[in-house]
């Protein structure tokens, strides 16, 4: 656990610091894309601008509605000083902040496909500082699994001197993964406006639901774990959405359709 960094004489929290690496990297290949786009220069950035303010406040105020009893739950003011940061829910607030910020200004044109990459490195780049300054996963027995020291807080296999999963790593595989696919393959064959968007998260929501189980997060019913309840609703759009684009040829250049001959 590494929880600050010396840089230059200074100690900097290695948590915000990689969060605030992936901001600049996202920002990096957004402004990339944009150009190579020729995207709207003022348009993309109040378009940032409202995916920076709508992520800080999402990811502050995910912790508020953490329990179904109201009562269980920290104010707002609390929740906002001293709350749990989920990537979720950053992800949720971005998103809205992103189509406030677009009504305001009258921008109709979709700009998904823009954020998808940048995203992608983002998250990457962000999630290497949770794995060096949280609780790595649940108990492993397999090859790669970790040793976190006994003190990390939510881990009791820590203290036990258990291997566990390193979940953040595979977030940050997964991240990787999705940027060079998004980057380097996808982004030449997805000509539909909004689509490489769509698949990431698609893809992304789908990988975060299965890792949860390696999560170190408590499970709250049927062992399943907060971020899973929430994903469940949004898996079931993410299927009826893919549907609705495969049917609509949106994906014919990744997938061979059958020809139905009568």
């Amino acid at each position: 656990m590494e929880p600050v960094i010396g840089v230059g004489g200074w100690t900097v929290p290695t948590h915000g610091l990689f969060v605030g690496l992936g901001v600049l990297t996202a920002a990096v290949v957004f402004v990339a894309e944009a150009r190579r786009r020729g995207a709207p220069a003022e348009q993309s950035l109040v378009a940032v601008a409202g995916a920076l303010v709508g992520g800080a406040i999402g990811m502050r105020l995910s912790g508020w509605a953490e329990h179904l009893d109201p009562a269980l739950n920290p104010g707002l003011l609390e929740a906002w000083m001293f709350g749990s940061r989920s990537i979720l829910g950053g992800l949720t607030g971005a998103y809205a902040g992103v189509l406030i910020a677009k009504k305001l200004i009258g921008y109709r044109e979709r700009t998904g496909d823009l954020f998808a990459p940048a995203v992608a490195l983002g998250m990457a780049v962000g999630r290497i500082g949770c794995h060096l300054t949280e609780a790595p996963g649940r108990p492993t027995t397999l090859p790669w699994g970790v040793h976190a020291p006994a003190s990390t807080p939510g881990c009791p296999g820590c203290l036990a001197g258990q291997a566990m999963h390193p979940s953040f790593l595979y977030e940050v595989a997964f991240h990787l993964l999705a940027f060079a696919a998004l980057w380097w393959w996808l982004r030449g064959r997805i000509t539909r406006p909004g689509e490489l968007f769509t698949l990431y998260v698609a893809a992304y929501a789908v990988f975060r639901f299965l890792v949860e189980f390696t999560r170190a997060n408590e499970t709250v019913w049927l062992d399943l774990t907060r971020p899973q309840w929430f994903l469940l609703p949004g898996l079931l759009l993410v299927v009826i959405r893919l549907r609705y684009g495969y049917r609509r040829g949106f994906y014919d250049a990744l997938v061979r359709r059958q020809e139905i001959r009568a």
